[in-house]
């Protein structure tokens, strides 16, 4: 067993992983697994530079993670850079100040590598499972871009375009400096016309009729999972492998488009980090469904943090 250790920094969230992995056997055992909410790519969007509040959240995460990884011991720690880093002027800035508090460099990664590791992290514990076709898609909904990957035993194709939720809420949904509250018909169908573009694109490149799986992953497609499970609070365990049908993610995005800040806040599962986002993450995730004709999509909180920690076990 190898003690590793995985950063994955991304538009609205950093998150650690601690892990003992085991190559031999695809054992990967969990030691810490935490997220925070950072809000790195908080308008990124719009002045294409990482703002100094933003920056400081996300290195004030870093000095609890690195104090996380000293205590355990990991001995080998990688840390990877998605899509708001990969867009800011100033990102050396970011580069600098991780490297002084983890004492590695953060690698602003391609999507392809992105989709990658979202790939690997997120099926490899699928394998064998007769109950569930392949191909796969594995879609990764982040905060500034979503991940296409059409794979079965390895990667076929994948493609990262720039639709997320934090993307899509400051590009369609903020009205003077505000998220409107609900969001107008026109913004919504901006929204959507927007995210239709972006699955042009991917299709481009990526075959994604042709999966027979759905696999959705990140903040946006677990906590709608957990409004449909109807939990109480947020459980990766009742989550982790969860199949949710198309009609209950059309219902739900409906409703989260129709919701008002407070009502959305008031889903007991809901991370007070996603209440401004979670439409327009919700809004992406019925898009996808209901282009590639997907009756469910099964729910994977393995995702890219797992597939880092394969990268160096």
């Amino acid at each position: 067993m190898t003690r590793v250790a995985a950063v994955d920094c991304g538009t609205n969230s950093i998150r650690l992983l601690v892990a003992d992995a085991d190559p031999e056997t695809g054992e990967l055992v969990d030691l810490d697994r935490r997220m925070t909410i950072v809000r790195l790519g908080q308008g990124v969007d719009r002045t294409g530079r990482l703002a100094p509040e933003a920056l400081e959240r996300t290195f004030a995460a870093c000095r609890e993670y690195a104090a996380a990884v000293k205590e355990y011991g990991a001995q080998r720690l990688r840390f990877v850079a998605t899509s708001a880093s990969r867009d800011a002027e100033n990102r050396d800035e970011f580069v600098r100040g991780v490297l002084d508090i983890l004492g590695v460099e953060p690698e602003v990664i391609t999507g392809d590598q992105e989709a990658e590791f979202s790939f690997t992290g997120a099926t490899k514990e699928l394998e064998g499972r007769a109950d569930l076709a392949k191909p796969f898609l594995v879609v990764d909904i982040g905060g500034g871009s979503t991940e296409f990957v059409v794979g079965d035993d390895r990667v076929r194709a994948a493609r990262s375009v720039d639709v997320g939720c934090v993307r899509m809420t400051e590009r369609h949904l903020v009205v003077d400096g505000k998220v409107t509250d609900p969001p107008t018909a026109g913004q919504i169908a901006a929204m959507r016309a927007d995210i239709e573009a972006a699955l042009d694109l991917a299709e481009r490149t990526v075959p994604l009729r042709e999966a027979h799986t759905l696999v959705g992953l990140a903040g946006s497609v677990t906590t709608v999972a957990a409004i449909a499970l109807g939990l109480d609070a947020y459980d990766s365990t009742k989550i982790h492998h969860a199949r949710i049908g198309l009609d209950r993610v059309r219902s739900i995005s409906d409703d989260l488009l129709r919701a008002t800040h407070e009502q959305r806040a008031a889903h007991p599962a809901m991370h007070p980090g996603r209440v401004d986002v979670i439409a327009a993450g919700a809004l992406v995730l019925l898009a996808i469904m209901e282009r590639i004709g997907a009756q469910e999509v099964v729910v994977s909180e393995h995702d890219i943090l797992d597939g880092i920690a394969w990268s160096i076990a």
